[in-house]
């Protein structure tokens, strides 16, 4: 069972929030005529309220840390990898209930994106390769975009002798960016993307379980 850390800090937030707010308004007043001092309890209440309330605000609004979990991504993110992803520019949304309250922008292909997919409710980390309108086919491992084969660039290979990994260069629209593959057959098919969705697809193409297998991404 994941942990829910943003329904964490709300509950955190709310509930050092208002002690803090009774102390101030209510309690604290009692408590200074009589000279006494207030419990323990809410002296932690009122000394991390400010904390928990800066860090939901950061992490809700602008800024989020996040570890890479696995090597769909490879070789632009590695296994354990730490990332900062800006929470604003696809706009702003209220933690936990994750509505909508600020339009800001749309995902762009090209982008890597972190996201909660349709069949599980965990974060995920992929590039937007289909957008919108978009028909995407991906077959003998080269990505066709509205029927435009998008351009890939060797680089290298792993290891030299005997290779089990193939690295390219592919430019995805205006983006360029690294991605493998492997000497196996990978998946192929066409999809046309629906409005509101996107589509995406791990850089370790052979490795990688995206919208090819589960979907797009609303």
């Amino acid at each position: 069972m994941n942990f829910d850390f943003p329904l964490f800090l709300v509950v955190a937030t709310t509930v050092t929030g208002l002690a803090w707010l009774v102390e101030k308004l209510w309690l604290g007043r009692r408590r200074a005529a009589a000279k006494e001092k207030p419990p323990k309890i809410i002296e932690y209440a009122i000394l991390f309220f400010p904390v928990f309330a800066l860090v939901l605000a950061l992490r809700s609004f602008l800024f989020e840390p996040f570890q890479i979990p696995s090597e769909s991504m490879l070789p632009t993110l590695e296994v354990g990898d730490f990332i900062l992803v800006s929470k604003y520019e696809y706009g702003l949304r209220l933690p936990v209930a994750n509505t909508k309250v600020l339009d800001v922008g749309e995902p762009q292909r090209g982008d890597v994106m972190v996201f909660v997919p349709p069949h599980r409710h965990e974060y995920f980390i992929k590039r937007v390769v289909g957008v919108p309108g978009d028909i995407v086919r991906y077959a003998q491992k080269i990505l066709y975009i509205n029927g435009e084969a998008q351009k890939q660039e060797f680089v290298a290979q792993y290891p030299p002798v005997q290779p089990q990994r193939f690295r390219y260069r592919e430019q995805l629209g205006e983006a360029s960016h690294l991605m493998e593959r492997s000497g196996r057959p990978g998946r192929s098919g066409e999809w046309r993307v629906p409005r509101g969705h996107y589509f995406v697809m791990g850089d370790n193409r052979d490795r990688s379980s995206d919208s090819r297998v589960w979907g797009m991404v609303p």
